[in-house]
């Protein structure tokens, strides 16, 4: 049985930085998983949304070629973003990450697995080709998207953080070691 709702606490919800929903969603996903909870167990939406974050703190602190090189090129979570940002309404980025996916569809699987093999740093040709600052520079601002995505969803719960944990031990069936 799935956990049928996106969890969103009170203070991240009244928050003036998007950022903290998003985080808040990330957190909840966090200790589900510490909770042994199956991803397939976590709600979709809720999922994408974290890969989405994922995805764009990648590319924030190294560019696309640090996403490709630190998600090892990941068929799944690559669908999941592209299917993320359809979702929030990012054609822009929808777009550009089509055309960087292509890059590296189009280069052979020895030099993809050489790159994601090698060192991100130094002298790296094919990092410098799957740069590219396009990203830093389209009008959508993927934070807010997906935030207000979180937000507006019908899944979506805002709660204390006692509602959280008592949600989620309900769920789980037991009671939740709180840190």
């Amino acid at each position: 049985m799935e956990f049928g709702k996106i969890i969103i606490s009170e203070n991240a919800a009244k928050s003036e930085n998007p950022q903290d929903i998003i985080n808040s969603n990330i957190s909840v996903i966090n200790l589900m998983r510490e909770e042994k909870i199956d991803d397939d167990l976590i709600h979709e939406d809720a999922l994408m949304s974290y890969y989405l974050d994922y995805y764009v703190a990648q590319h924030t602190e190294g560019n696309f070629a640090q996403f490709v090189y630190k998600s090892g090129w990941n068929k799944e979570l690559n669908e999941l973003i592209e299917e993320g940002l359809q979702l929030i309404g990012a054609e822009k980025h929808l777009e550009l990450f089509q055309q960087q996916a292509k890059k590296v569809r189009l280069m052979s699987s020895v030099k993809l697995n050489k790159f994601l093999q090698g060192k991100l740093e130094g002298v790296n040709p094919t990092r410098d080709l799957l740069n590219n600052d396009t990203f830093f520079e389209l009008e959508e601002n993927l934070v807010q998207l997906n935030a207000t995505f979180l937000k507006s969803h019908p899944d979506t719960e805002v709660l204390s953080v006692d509602e959280m944990f008592a949600a989620l031990e309900e769920f789980v069936g037991h009671e939740i070691k709180r840190t």
